[in-house]
């Protein structure tokens, strides 16, 4: 039963992650026109409107358009990248509080809280009239995912606490997450087209609900005594210095550079070098989701026979996302491009996978098995590379060029795979004196413990 419920819960968590990322990404073909619309252009983007209309003044609108607008310098323009960049940026401020809280009170109240301040972000989407409502939705909802987020990637870390079960588990949510970005556009633009602005919001709204009812269910927060002798956190100061941490953290931020930068660039870039048409702009982060989910399933499967070895799938990861990325300047049309995008996804799956629950079993031997704040730090690692693309990308390409920021990015990564050699021996690490070394070495002696053991031995 206990196994069944972990199971349920870890539904619970990925459609939270699904929600966060489609509502990240649903507004992409949507927001230009409604920001047209707001400013009296009847509803449809005009002949200068960014990438998300197809410029020609009609009805039609691209169902697949590029994940963000190009910044062209126009006031429109830039409006719409800090509304973008303003979710990952309010996520990064509030993430060490939250992963503070999570430490402090567990991890189904937070997850909990996460989902409502999603459910009124996605409400507020649905029936804002005016930029500075979508901007407030938009902060909202990074305080959401900073709780919802977290917590439910440290809910899996501690219901699956041994391999390679935590690390096929968290393969799962990096599965939710990436489809959940991919499918939210076509999604997105569906039902605009045919059923207006609110729905898509609605139709996410409803799910969110639900989701948070499910784990009132499932783990109502107090409900249980799990949490009533848990034992106290290690302080998130004092897991950001600790230098194997800090190594993953910034192996985490470098490879999704690429992916945050290009997104807001590369519309532009296709259509300037080689005249790109709408649809395939729209299609041209698609195929990326299958090698993505690919990643994803050989790192699980490398990782339960060889699990020694994560630090080298980390590596691998980096050195072919820093290939693909010197790679795309050099592509002359649609199908070419498209072979180092696939390859800089599937380099963020095989890094993502094998890292995250290296963060878990870091803090599982050198701290207390207690994972809100190192898994709030790494959230910090992403909305990093997500603040900043929105706003700086576009800037780099008008200073320095495409060909430039490509380069960079991709020597980035090149150069710091071999730090993780610095991780080769963590497999080998004794545990601390924890509350894993409790469990498994002293026998239960306080509800807290005897509460873990019971739910390790079902």
């Amino acid at each position: 039963e206990a196994r069944r419920q972990r199971r349920l819960l870890l539904m619970v968590v990925c459609v939270a992650l699904l929600l966060d990322n489609m509502l990240y990404m649903v507004i992409v073909p949507i927001i230009p026109d409604y920001i047209a619309a707001m400013r009296g252009g009847g509803g449809t983007a005009g002949p200068s409107a960014p990438a998300g209309g197809n410029g020609s003044g009609g009805g039609n609108r691209s169902l697949l358009p590029a994940r963000y607008p190009p910044a062209t310098g126009s006031n429109e323009d830039v409006q719409i990248g800090v509304l973008f960049a303003s979710k990952a940026m309010l996520q990064l401020l509030v993430n060490p509080l939250s992963g503070t809280l999570i430490d402090r009170v567990g991890y189904e109240a937070p997850l909990l809280a996460g989902l409502a301040v999603l459910f009124l972000s996605t409400a507020t989407f649905a029936f804002a009239e005016n930029y500075a409502t979508l901007f407030a939705a938009r902060s909202l909802q990074g305080l959401g995912s900073a709780f919802a987020d977290t917590a439910g990637i440290a809910l899996i870390a501690d219901r699956y606490a041994e391999e390679p079960a935590r690390s096929r588990a968290l393969g799962t949510a990096l599965a939710c997450i990436s489809f959940g970005s991919l499918a939210a556009p076509p999604f997105g633009g569906v039902l605009y087209e045919f059923a207006g602005k609110r729905v898509p919001f609605l139709v996410l709204a409803c799910v969110c609900l639900l989701d948070g009812l499910m784990l009132l269910v499932l783990a109502p927060p107090g409900g249980t005594g799990a949490r009533a002798n848990m034992p106290v956190g290690t302080p998130i100061h004092r897991l950001m210095i600790d230098p194997y941490i800090a190594v993953v953290a910034g192996a985490l931020a470098t490879c999704n550079i690429p992916l945050a930068f290009l997104e807001p660039t590369i519309a532009n870039w296709m259509k300037d070098s080689m005249g790109a048409s709408e649809w395939e702009v729209g299609l041209t982060w698609l195929p990326a989701f299958f090698p993505h989910v690919l990643g994803v399933y050989v790192t699980v499967q490398l990782a339960a026979a060889y699990p020694h070895l994560q630090w080298f799938y980390g590596a691998l990861g980096m050195a072919i996302i820093g290939a693909s990325s010197c790679l795309v300047p050099a592509c002359r049309n649609f199908g070419q491009v498209i072979i180092p995008l696939c390859g800089i996804c599937f380099g963020i799956a095989l890094v993502d996978t094998a890292l995250l629950p290296t963060l878990a079993f870091l803090v599982d031997v050198r701290h207390v098995s207690v994972y809100g704040s190192v898994y709030a730090i790494a959230d910090i690692s992403y909305c990093v590379a997500y603040a900043l693309g929105p706003i700086v990308a576009g800037q780099i390409v008008h200073t320095m060029g495409f060909a430039q920021l490509n380069l960079g990015m991709g020597l980035a990564n090149v150069l710091y795979a071999p730090v993780l050699l610095f991780l080769k021996n963590v497999c080998q690490m004794k545990p601390s004196h924890s509350e894993r070394n409790i469990l498994l070495e002293e026998g239960p002696k306080g509800l807290y413990d005897t509460i873990k053991m019971e739910e390790r031995k079902g």
